[in-house]
């Protein structure tokens, strides 16, 4: 579990106390002249007498220790746990408060066919996250005090709530929609709920193993992860330890302890996670340890991030402001769903590509799992790319869909995974937007994801991509094909590619100043090439939205055909310079009240400067090709 093990520990330097010495803990259980009220008393006291604590915190006085807020939250429990069959009444109440607070907006369910609705169930976790979110802490009073009287809680709502770990208000729920989830998974949260607090405080091996099942039937469940550690928390905060962000980088880089993620999720196992429990236990007991309790852990992980929020949370935030309105159960209905999106949506955005074309493009990148887009200037690549990534996925949604820019100073370490410095001034190992989109599309593995690449040669794709290369294979896409990165996490970390994620480059033939991808890169994607497009969808476009002429769409389309006929021709060039029709489509919905006067600021200023780019070594001919294009206007 821990890169040391808890029976070879030494005595630190400076201690009075060794190990097996008087006080000391000699084996995994509670010392044994200290019951866990006693226990609990001790490290409230110690806050209360500690300068250090108290100053950190401008509401705690040695009438108000740091950790008062302990009994509130253990007290909330027990009442909480009267409900697990009660569970209706729960919700009811819950929603009754809903009206007077800002905070419940994520309380709604949502159907298969994309329909909202307010919930109908809900598990503990979840009830006490209500007020352990990213809220003001006015806000967080409010709703604890709230769902204090609905419960019959007579322990004091807490004055501070420093140090607490708080859910991501992006991720307050423990348990998924009602098309993701399993029809047990909220009973199996009461459960490993109801386990947590019987086994709290008892040595019985058979509380224990209970405890241990319901954990890892748990975390086995959609949206059950680290946040789990945190819910056992906030139940019974000096039983349990909280693996949030900040509290592994605290134990990480203070404690030197590793967590380990054995778990087929990528978080702990119940295992793991009650023997680094029993651990920490064992050493709260040194004096020289730096925390005595898993509250004073959390409270100086917290404070060793300098209250800042970390690089990465997973599911889990410190606090945070509130800039959500509520929404009550009636409004959930209401709520839009993501837009379905398809060819026919590429069409009507403006696509001159025919629809045929389009669905052998998908097919291709189906087949394959990565596509190139190439061709001239202006030729819509870009543009292409990210509605076909949408079409693919089957909805415009931009949670699925990633862009990433490829330019010469691009690395594996900036796409992949590399050392970046951290706020403390060390290095932290962080994932790029790549391993970003595959631990998504692994999560989901019923959703597509896709991952736009714009001017993939641009870059040095052999040497961004790293091993990845491999892996990007259509028959290599299993986790049997994994692979170890060049910077790895763990001992035997190994990645593979999902199925479900794609990979879309454009690719500009006409820059000079770039060479073309290499041969191992093109043997893993498929090439499509677009060319410039005129005629009747590029006149019913731009007359009908943007009010141009026929006529003069028509003499724009002759006069750029004659110009591309020259590029072309010409042997320094050819047909990959060719100017797209990109130049000539307004944005979407844009009037033009003068289509000659917007043709000649366009020539000027933009199809101009590449014709002299083109021929730098022949300015006259540039010149001559810009006074074609601008001829008796």
């Amino acid at each position: 579990m821990t890169e040391w093990d808890a029976r070879k520990i030494k005595c630190r330097p400076g201690s009075s106390k060794r190990r097996g010495g008087p006080g000391t803990a000699l084996s995994r259980k509670r010392r044994p002249d200290m019951n866990p009220e006693e226990e609990k008393a001790k490290g409230i006291e110690r806050s209360s007498n500690d300068p250090l604590q108290r100053g950190r915190s401008s509401d705690s006085t040695a009438d108000e220790p740091l950790f008062k807020w302990t009994r509130f939250y253990e007290a909330f429990a027990d009442k909480l746990l009267t409900y697990r069959d009660r569970r209706k009444e729960l919700v009811a109440g819950i929603y009754g408060i809903a009206p007077k607070l800002k905070g419940f907006s994520h309380l709604q369910d949502k159907t298969s066919d994309g329909s909202f609705k307010p919930l109908s169930d809900i598990c503990p976790f979840t009830t006490i996250g209500l007020f352990n979110r990213g809220l003001t802490e006015d806000n967080h009073k409010a709703i604890a005090r709230e769902l204090a009287t609905l419960l019959g809680v007579s322990e004091p709502v807490p004055t501070t709530f420093e140090g607490i770990p708080f859910l991501n208000k992006k991720m307050s729920k423990f348990f998924g929609y009602e098309y993701q989830r399993q029809p047990d998974d909220i009973d199996v949260l009461w459960e490993v709920f109801t386990r947590g607090i019987a086994f709290a405080g008892s040595e019985d091996p058979a509380a224990r193993t209970a405890f241990a099942t319901a954990f890892d039937d748990a975390t086995s469940r959609f949206l059950v992860k680290w946040n789990l550690t945190m819910g056992l928390y906030w139940i019974r905060p000096w039983d349990y330890l909280t693996l949030d962000s900040c509290s592994q980088d605290y134990m990480k880089e203070k404690l030197n302890i590793r967590i380990t993620q054995k778990s087929p999720k990528g978080c702990c196992t119940a295992s793991d996670y009650l023997q680094l429990r029993d651990t920490l236990k064992d050493r709260f007991q040194e004096e020289a340890y730096p925390v005595h309790s898993f509250p004073e852990l959390s409270h100086a992980a917290w404070n060793f991030k300098g209250k800042r929020k970390p690089a990465t949370r997973d599911v889990i935030e410190r606090d945070a402001p509130d800039k959500e309105a509520m929404v009550l159960p009636e409004e959930a209905s209401a709520a839009p769903p993501i837009k379905s999106f398809s060819i026919e949506d590429i069409l009507a955005d403006g696509c001159f590509i025919d629809g045929d074309k389009l669905t052998k493009i998908i097919e291709r990148l189906e087949a394959k799992k990565n596509l190139i887009l190439q061709g001239p200037p202006g030729t819509g690549k870009t543009w292409l790319a990210k509605r076909l990534a949408f079409a693919l996925v089957g909805q415009r949604d931009d949670g699925k869909v990633r862009a990433v820019q490829f330019h010469p100073n691009l690395s594996y370490e900036d796409f992949v995974r590399g050392w970046r410095p951290a706020g403390d001034g060390r290095l932290t190992l962080v994932d790029g937007p790549f391993l970003g989109m595959i631990e998504a599309a692994r999560k989901d593995p019923d959703s597509g994801y896709v991952i736009v690449i714009e001017e993939i040669n641009r870059g040095n794709p052999a040497q961004i991509f790293g091993e990845m290369l491999t892996l990007l294979e259509a028959d290599k896409r299993t986790p049997k094909d994994a692979l170890e990165l060049t910077y790895k996490r763990t001992e035997d970390e190994r990645v593979f590619i999902p199925a479900n994620l794609y990979v879309i480059g454009t690719m500009n033939l006409a820059d000079r100043s770039i060479a073309l991808v290499d041969l191992a890169l093109r043997r893993r994607f498929a090439f499509i090439d677009l060319e410039p497009v005129f005629g009747e969808p590029w006149h019913e476009y731009v007359r009908t939205v943007c009010g141009v002429e026929r006529e003069i769409l028509l003499e724009i389309e002759k006069r750029l055909n004659a110009l591309n006929g020259s590029i072309s021709a010409d042997p320094g060039l050819g047909p990959q310079f060719r100017v797209g029709h990109s130049y000539v489509t307004p944005p979407f919905g844009k009037p033009i009240d003068d289509g000659w006067e917007w043709f000649r600021q366009v020539v000027n200023s933009e199809i101009g400067p590449l014709l002299d780019e083109y021929w730098f070594d022949n300015p006259e001919k540039s010149r001559e090709m810009k006074e074609l294009l601008l001829k008796e206007l």
